[in-house]
């Protein structure tokens, strides 16, 4: 018996269809991926009609009159992160953001201590143990016309600037 016998009904002269030849399929794959291309482009146009805005809080703030910071003043304030000195040569302030990490020093008897990694700087900010990198920044601190104290905590000043009144 011819084993072509069970298969009479096809013609062996006629290919079957293989599929998307590798020529069709980039041809297509070369068509979808410009289609994606120019809508990521449109996308794009219209989204640099819209500006990206970030708002930040003022890192400027007043801290209150010059009489509320007697000779031997330390004042720290927590929400704007800063400590306030005042002695006989006028008020300064120093950030307490330590340098390391960003953790928030803590002061002690001979000056500031980060509680999460161990970095110690001495009363005028300037490391003396410990991972961090840099001292702590001193701000400049200076008079509004309304009287007030303002510090900047976005200008860093030279430590030892210290604000007459």
């Amino acid at each position: 018996m011819n084993n072509n016998a069970c298969c009479a009904h096809k013609d062996p002269h006629k290919k079957e269809p293989e599929g998307v030849s590798r020529r069709d399929f980039l041809g297509l794959a070369g068509i979808g991926v410009a289609i994606a291309a120019s809508f990521t482009a449109i996308a794009g146009i219209f989204r640099m009609t819209k500006a990206t805005v970030h708002y930040e809080e003022s890192r400027k703030f007043k801290i209150g009159m010059p009489a509320e910071f007697p000779v031997g003043t330390i004042k720290k304030l927590d929400d704007k992160k800063v400590f306030v000195f005042a002695d006989t040569e006028g008020l300064y302030a120093i950030s307490c953001i330590c340098t390391h990490l960003g953790c928030i020093v803590s002061p002690t008897e001979w000056g500031f201590q980060c509680p999460c990694h161990g970095s110690k700087y001495n009363k005028d900010g300037k490391v003396i143990g410990g991972p961090a990198p840099r001292p702590l920044p001193w701000l400049e601190v200076s008079l509004h016309e309304d009287g007030n104290l303002v510090v900047d905590a976005a200008k860093e000043v030279k430590k030892g600037t210290k604000f007459t009144v």
